[in-house]
Parts: C-alpha cells; sequence; structure tokens
C-alpha cells in the first residue's frame, strides 16, 4: 500500500497521485501548496456542500459560500495545479446536517466538524479520489501521521498543541489515515506565519478571516437553525426537585452545562449560577441546578472508531472532550462485543454532555474516538468512589 504521509524526497517514497481538499481558506491553500512543492502531482477540489450558497460570507463564519469556491480556484491557480469543484451538497445535508437537527431534536450535543470528516471528506470525498486512482486526500488539518516499521498508521497530535485538530480527525480509521496526508501537522510555527507563508507564495487568502464554528449555520445563530427547523414549543424548566422555575421554546435549545440564556427571572436560594443538567425531550423539559451537580466520574460511549487496532482491554489514557478543550486522566475498556467503551475519570470533570465525542490519547497518540450515551454523575456532597454515583445525562 502507497504511504500517502511521506514525501518523495525522502529517497524512498513515490511521487503521489494527490487530492488536495480546497476549502477557500489559508490553511487548506498552504497545505494544497506545500503537497506541490514537495513534488506529488496535486489536483485541487472544492466541496459544494451548500444546496443555496450565500454570494458572500457573513463575518467569518462558513466555508461553503460562492466566494469561498472562487478564493480556492485562485489559490489553486497560483499554485499551478488542475482544480474542480465537487458537488457533495446532498451527501453533506443527509449526513451532516440532518444528523445535527436529529441529535439535538433528541436532547444531545453533537460535533459536525467530526461527522463531517467522517462522512465526507474522508469517506465520500476519499472514496470517489480513490476510485479515480489517486493516492492521497490532502487537507489543511493540524495533525500527524506516523509510520511505524511494520508498516501500521498512527494519527498524532499536531506538532504546535496550540493549533492542534486530532480531536476532530479522531474517527479516522487505518485505512483511512493510510490515505489521509495533513502537510501543516509538523508545522512548529504560529498562525500568523502560516498566513505569511501564503503571503511570499502569493495566495490571496492570505489575510483571509477564518472559519469558525458551525459551516451551515453563517450568521452562527444555532438555537435560530434548529428552531426553523423543528418549530418552538413551550416547555418547563425545572430545579432538582422537580419543581418550576420558568419555561422555554424548546428543549433542543439547551446543551448540558449551559450556564447563559436560561432566563429564569430569579436567583437560586444561595445566589450562586444554575446550570443545565439534564434535557428531556420525551416530556420537554430542561433541568438546572448548581455547578457541582454537574461532576461527572464516568460515562459509557457508543459506536467507538479505532486509529488502527483497538484496545484488547481497560487501559489508562487521557481523553478530550472538546474540540479545544484540555485532557483528563481516564481509565477506558471496549465492552466485550466492541459496540461500546466504559470510562471512568480520575478526577471529576464537568459540562459531559451525551453526543458528544470522547477522543483518547496515549501520549500524543490518538487512540480512538466515541460517542457519549450516557454520564454517570457523583451525588452532590457525597464521597467519591461507585457508591456515590448517580445516573444522569441519559438520552431519551
Amino acid at each position: 500500500m502507497t504511504d500517502a504521509s511521506s514525501s518523495p524526497r525522502s529517497g524512498a517514497a513515490p511521487r503521489l497521485r494527490v487530492l488536495a481538499a480546497m476549502s477557500g481558506g489559508v490553511d487548506s491553500a498552504v497545505a494544497a501548496a506545500r503537497a506541490a512543492e514537495a513534488g506529488h502531482d496535486v489536483t485541487g477540489v472544492h466541496l459544494a456542500l451548500s444546496e443555496n450558497p450565500k454570494s458572500f460570507r457573513t463575518g467569518a463564519r462558513g466555508c461553503c459560500t460562492i466566494e469561498d469556491s472562487r478564493d480556492a480556484r485562485r489559490a489553486a491557480d497560483v499554485i499551478g495545479i488542475p482544480f474542480y469543484v465537487w458537488d457533495l451538497a446532498e451527501r453533506f445535508r443527509e449526513d451532516v446536517v440532518e444528523d445535527f437537527v436529529a441529535e439535538y431534536e433528541a436532547g444531545r450535543t453533537p460535533n459536525p466538524c467530526l461527522r463531517c470528516n467522517e462522512k465526507i471528506k474522508f469517506a465520500a470525498l476519499l472514496d470517489k479520489a480513490l476510485a479515480l486512482g489517486f493516492d492521497a486526500v490532502c487537507t489543511g488539518h493540524y495533525a500527524t501521521i506516523v509510520t511505524r516499521d511494520d508498516g501500521t498508521r498512527e494519527l498524532h497530535r499536531a506538532s504546535d498543541v496550540a493549533k492542534d485538530q486530532s480531536y476532530v480527525l479522531g474517527v479516522l480509521d487505518e485505512r483511512q489515515l493510510a490515505h489521509a496526508m495533513f502537510p501543516l501537522g509538523d508545522t512548529l510555527t504560529s498562525k500568523d506565519e502560516i498566513r505569511e507563508e501564503a503571503e511570499r507564495r502569493g495566495l490571496a487568502v492570505a489575510k483571509k478571516p477564518d472559519s469558525h464554528d458551525i459551516c451551515f449555520i453563517a450568521d452562527g445563530d444555532t438555537q435560530g437553525f434548529l428552531a426553523g427547523r423543528l418549530g418552538t414549543s413551550e416547555g418547563d424548566i425545572l430545579d432538582e426537585d422537580g419543581r418550576k422555575l420558568g419555561t422555554h421554546e424548546g428543549a433542543y435549545g439547551f446543551t448540558i452545562g449551559q450556564r447563559k440564556g436560561l432566563r429564569i427571572g430569579h436567583p437560586a436560594p444561595d445566589g450562586k449560577p444554575r446550570y443545565v443538567l439534564d434535557i428531556s425531550p420525551a416530556d420537554n423539559t430542561v433541568t438546572v441546578g448548581p455547578a457541582a451537580s454537574l461532576d461527572v466520574e464516568g460515562l459509557t460511549a457508543v459506536r467507538p472508531r479505532w486509529c488502527g487496532a483497538p484496545p484488547d482491554g481497560p487501559g489508562r489514557y487521557t481523553a478530550q472532550l472538546r474540540a479545544h478543550g484540555g485532557e483528563t486522566e481516564v481509565t477506558a475498556e471496549p465492552s466485550a462485543d466492541g459496540d461500546e467503551l466504559r470510562v471512568r475519570f480520575t478526577e471529576p470533570v464537568r459540562g459531559v454532555a451525551p453526543g458528544q465525542a470522547i477522543v483518547l490519547y496515549d501520549g500524543d497518540r490518538v487512540i480512538g474516538s466515541a460517542t457519549i450515551a450516557t454520564t454517570e454523575r457523583a451525588r452532590v456532597g457525597a464521597h467519591s468512589g461507585p457508591d456515590a454515583l448517580g445516573k444522569g445525562g441519559e438520552p431519551a
């Protein structure tokens, strides 16, 4: 199998046919330029993911506009590589947007970037690329691929941890890693230096703002986006004892750990802030309470995906629960049938929501990921330990 992670200038690896996914931003443009400079046969492709793309961006949000497509084409022209636009809007709508809406409707908090990497960039796009004779798909993600002496491949954090994006790539399996290329992953440079490199290369996207938030919600109003698809439905906001504190217009508009926007109208008896503890789509209620009630000591996750061979038993790892979150020490073990991952935290953590991804690391190496299904919470005021656990965060 061709090693997509190596440069032909190493003296051993061949020149590869590389399909560079170009979003119209600076990172993907520099990644494509580096792949071409390394001697690979590079073709650029922009993924048309929006069925009704806007002509221009809204601020720095989104990456699917007509403007972005034109920026990607101009960058490909400067690099001197062929360029195409592939329409994957229907697949994106089905696998990412509709999944996003369905997850919120069920009271879970999804990460659409992971789903896009799993279903679009390294499934639909990669499968099409391989069918056309390409060896690898190149993206502007900050992560690294390490090839071991036995030929197996591992996903590792980027050299610059501050820019690391391995969390959203934790859904990739070994086959996908074998055909992935991340030219920015071993870059010990700041984002400003990446922009300076783009400027030196004559790429007009050098000063273009980064896209952020959710690409298909251009104005950043997630609640408004969901309301437009799910409608409004008044429900109750309750405290932990079931007392009504206020109302809301749809339980889907809340996430576990949320503090702002509760609109309860009066403070808690102790004067401290309240946080969303549970979301129940079945009866359209949202339960709020003190921060201490968010403490989670364990969880069960489903649909594990392994970046290589799965663990054959329990192990000690660090876990990341958000794209820009820190790491926490855990013990984790796949179930006997391999369908679940059971995790215990060394120290309680807060704001863990069903639907989020948990990504396991061994040092800088990504072991794999899974989708959080249920959490185990510590009882407020109780000591730590198995007998102090209470269930929380179960999806409907």
